[in-house]
Formats: structure tokens, sequence, C-alpha cells
């Protein structure tokens, strides 16, 4: 099972921008799927983007279309999240997952995700 360990929550204005990492390690990385969750407090933990194995394919949930950004950089073994014009609704803790399997699926629920980080949180204030 790889290991992932996210970085760069922090605390931001209504309409900032932070840069989420996960850094991985103990696996093959490329041969991941990966996604990011995030679980606001009293509310279930939610599906946010997704990104294949090789980067080509990647999936948004509706509310951060056009504002977020998922990619990845097998090189290096990282998976990122770009959050754009953030919303105080974007506050959450927001983890960081990896579903194994080479394929252009981008699973949303989190109980096809093996590995899990241990969150890092976003506050967005208004």
């Amino acid at each position: 099972q790889v290991q992932l360990v996210e970085s760069g929550g922090g605390f931001v204005q209504a309409g900032g921008s932070l840069r989420l990492s996960c850094a991985a390690s103990g696996g093959t990385f490329s041969t991941y799927t990966m996604g990011w969750f995030r679980q606001a407090p009293g509310k279930e933990r939610e599906f946010v983007a997704g990104i294949n194995w090789g980067g080509g394919s990647t999936y948004y949930t509706d509310s951060v279309k056009g504002r977020f950004t998922i990619s990845r950089d097998n090189a290096k073994n990282t998976v990122y999240l770009e959050m754009n014009s953030l919303k105080p609704e974007d506050t959450a803790v927001y983890y960081c997952a990896a579903k194994m399997g080479r394929t252009t699926i981008i699973e949303v629920l989190s109980s096809f995700y093996g590995s899990w980080g241990q969150g890092t949180q976003v506050t967005v204030s208004s």
C-alpha cells in the first residue's frame, strides 16, 4: 500500500488561492488513480477531484469545476490540487487518496480508494 502525506492547507480569505500537495511513498505511484476528497464538520466525506494514473483523465465535482485543478507529477510521486476563487463553503479537511489501477475511470466513491493521507485543513473566511 502506498503511503500518502498531504501539505499546503491553511487559512485564506474568500477569493484566494491555495495549492495542496500529496506526496506518495512505498508504492509504484504511476499505477494509481489519485483522488482528493474533503470533509466539512458535520458532513460526510465527499469527492472533489480525481486524476488517472497517467494524468490524461480528470474529473471534478460540479461545485469546484472551473476553480480547482488536479495534476500529478509521476517523477516526483506527487499529486496536486490547485484551488482558486475559494469560497467559505470550501472549508474542510482535504484528504488525498489512492486507488490502484491503470484505467481511465475515476471513481468518486471513497470506498474504492485503499490508501489515505492524514488530511490537511483548509479554512476560507468570508
